[in-house]
């Protein structure tokens, strides 16, 4: 009978991933910096798991006077999601770890890959919906421009340069994305014993 059994460094991987999953519930995963001659300390704004730290509210001031939305926690149906998905994720790759077996191992890594695309979907389109929809009766308004932040990397926003990258958290999920495919790559090509 065949053994689809997983090598031990593959379960030791699965559990420190796990660990690093849990982690990122109590860290930022998204930074947004705003830097411009009349800030050039520049403003912050991370995006955590379940709230949002830093300049936001002088960002939201700023906003006003281009007719873009203001940013509210209570907005980001996200927050009252996120946390329990990490905590899904982490708790799948223990389980993945403790059942020993391929099969495990690519559930695993396939609904994380899913989640980890949907996120940034989520993502983007929270960013194009903000950059977006503008209020009409604005104090400045320059006709056909959007103020979409980047997803990655970074923009001019009249005279701001927007930046926005993976914080902590972010890292981490990118970096178990990684760890999982790799995991599953190796146990794939692993040699059948019988």
């Amino acid at each position: 009978m065949e053994k689809k059994l997983l090598k031990k460094l593959t379960r030791i991987a699965l559990v420190i991933c796990g660990v690093a999953l849990g982690v990122s519930i109590f860290v930022p995963m998204w930074s947004i910096y705003l830097q411009a001659p009349q800030y050039p300390e520049g403003l912050s704004m991370f995006l955590w798991s379940h709230k949002i730290t830093g300049d936001y509210q002088i960002i939201n001031g700023l906003n006003h006077y281009i007719g873009m939305k203001t940013i509210h926690e209570e907005d980001f149906y996200e927050f009252k999601i996120l946390p329990y998905a990490l905590g899904f994720f982490a708790f799948l790759c223990f389980l993945a770890a403790f059942l020993n077996t391929k099969k495990w191992l690519y559930i695993a890594t396939g609904l994380f890959m899913i989640f980890c695309l949907a996120f940034m979907v989520d993502f983007y389109m929270w960013e194009y919906n903000y950059g977006h929809n503008l209020d009409p009766h604005a104090a400045i308004i320059v006709p056909g421009m959007s103020y979409q932040p980047p997803l990655l990397g970074s923009k001019q926003l009249l005279n701001f340069v927007a930046y926005s990258y993976p914080n902590i958290g972010g890292g981490i999920m990118i970096g178990v994305a990684a760890i999982l495919a790799t995991l599953a790559f190796i146990e794939f090509k692993k040699p059948k014993t019988v």
